[in-house]
């Protein structure tokens, strides 16, 4: 004789495990939610978004890390001179970002750069000069944020020349905790900085970007 009942414990681990199933999805669809995520390439917004930064921009009100160049001792490129710098790809990368910079416009822009081989030669070759160097942007680490800030002048623009552990540093205090850790050569993050010192992660452009941000 057929027994209902010998089902019914198959029965309730299948719903079990269905049930589990939902909770799972629902647990991974509300973390993709509020996962902090990566900023923006700033160069794929719309027109608006991209004549707003330009008008933050004119006002002095933004603050830019960019990482240095390609490296020289981790590339098969020829290299500038020294190991711990850049490449001559590198220099002309670092070139390329500059004429986006001169772009912008440069008048109201304090330019400070990492002590780093490497980061003095990409700011060379970005601004035609030697920006005054800080030690803070190549040790970075727990304060980096409130570096930044107290760094920036009101009403001048900020472009600060270092690396991606320090870009990583920024981006993890800043709320982006899972964005890449590894910042692209020459990529360059913009951030918003109001009178108050009120700070916004606006988006990234990397270096072959600058044509599409400023059609």
């Amino acid at each position: 004789m057929f027994n209902s009942d010998s089902r019914k414990p198959s029965s309730r681990l299948s719903k079990t495990v269905v049930a589990i199933a939902v909770l799972t999805v629902a647990v991974l669809v509300t973390g993709f939610i509020l996962w902090p995520k990566s900023p923006t390439n700033l160069a794929e917004e719309n027109a608006q978004a991209r004549a707003q930064l330009l008008q933050q921009w004119k006002a002095g009100e933004i603050a830019v890390l960019v990482r240095h160049a390609e490296r020289c001792d981790r590339s098969d490129n020829p290299c500038l001179g020294p190991a711990d710098g850049i490449t001559r790809i590198g220099s002309e990368a670092a070139a390329g970002v500059g004429q986006g910079f001169a772009r912008l416009g440069l008048q109201q822009t304090d330019i400070l750069t990492s002590p780093v081989t490497r980061t003095v030669q990409t700011a060379h070759y970005m601004f035609n000069s030697d920006p005054q160097t800080q030690e803070w942007l190549a040790t970075c680490g727990t304060t980096m944020r409130n570096d930044v800030v107290a760094h920036k002048v009101a009403h001048r623009n900020l472009v600060l020349v270092t690396h991606s552990g320090c870009i990583a540093d920024f981006e993890e205090q800043t709320g982006l905790k899972h964005a890449a850790k590894d910042a692209e050569y020459t990529s360059a993050l913009f951030v918003r900085i109001d009178g108050s010192g009120q700070l916004q992660v606006l988006g990234i452009v990397n270096a072959e970007d600058w044509n599409d941000l400023l059609k």
